[in-house]
């Protein structure tokens, strides 16, 4: 109804239609070339503009000039990266602008307005959440076994520099994400209702394991943990997190009052994780059995 009643008015105001096109730029570079005519709709005797349609193409629109913010993040040798602003389409003067063309008798290009999109996670957040490591876990695996080696690496540097904060929960599907072919996982062996079997990502389990033994060892607020059907050589018995796309999911929830920051590293055999936070956290660290190397 706003929408109808802007036209209307719109319409009052400017009764000469133009039959150009109107042209849209972004950083002065067209991005679409709108007809007015596709927008309209017959309406008391007078073209009006379809409130459906336009919502459609200012759809289409902001995914065309939408930019993620990229969080800071710890490089391989300890140094903070910065991240990125983001930017999104600012809907409401994208709306007021449009009309005016829409009904203006103007050849002019209308530039996208935007606004900016800041990264969750900055630099002087993760300086502050670095100085305190609350827990650690490794274990281990045969090098050899390439393809299961190589998805141990993508959900391992999926996971790396994740942050949850306070009350948050992080689910470790959700982080890493569907394990396919074109996310780059191998077939690799994973055990399926006891049994072994080949399977698209197979070994990132030891990575939600290790995960898993980290964060308890932090004292970290577990809500979902899973072992497998058969024991696995990569923990003690009973220490596993199994993980499944359409199945099982590691969660747990962050129940201190700062940021927790995850990193997490495969080196050659094997895979760490540490968990840190701020050094205004006082932990219930709890005790976790290690593993030795060797074992698988």
């Amino acid at each position: 109804m706003k929408m109808t009643f802007l036209t209307i008015l719109f319409l009052i105001l400017n009764p000469v239609m133009v039959s150009n096109d109107i042209v849209i730029t972004y950083k002065e570079k067209p991005v679409a070339n709108v007809s007015r005519a596709d927008l309209m709709v017959p309406f008391l005797d007078d073209p009006v503009l379809d409130p459906d349609k336009f919502m459609e193409m200012m759809e289409q629109m902001e995914q065309k000039i939408y930019q993620r913010p990229v969080d800071a993040t710890i490089n391989d040798n300890g140094a903070i990266v910065s991240g990125k602003v983001g930017y999104k389409l600012d809907r409401t003067t994208f709306k007021e602008m449009f009309l005016r063309h829409f009904f203006k008798n103007t050849s002019e290009n209308l530039e996208v307005p935007v606004v900016e999109v800041q990264p969750t996670v900055d630099e002087q957040l993760l300086s502050k959440i670095r100085k305190q490591k609350i827990g650690q876990y490794v274990t281990y695996f045969n090098s050899n076994k390439k393809e299961r080696a190589h998805n141990i690496m993508l959900a391992a540097e999926a996971i790396n520099n994740h942050v949850v904060f306070p009350g948050g929960t992080f689910s470790f599907n959700k982080v890493v994400g569907k394990r396919t072919k074109e996310r780059g996982y191998l077939p690799a062996p994973e055990i399926v209702k006891g049994e072994l079997t080949e399977g698209i990502g197979g070994g990132i389990c030891q990575v939600s394991s290790t995960l898993y033994n980290a964060i308890d060892r932090a004292g970290v607020q577990v809500l979902e943990r899973y072992s497998h059907s058969k024991k696995v050589p990569y923990v003690p018995p009973g220490r596993d997190a199994t993980v499944s796309w359409y199945g099982p999911d590691f969660t747990f929830m962050n129940n201190y009052n700062q940021p927790l920051l995850i990193r997490s590293k495969k080196t050659g055999g094997s895979i760490y994780v540490e968990v840190y936070t701020s050094d205004t956290v006082e932990i219930s660290p709890r005790d976790v059995p290690s593993v030795r190397n060797g074992m698988e």
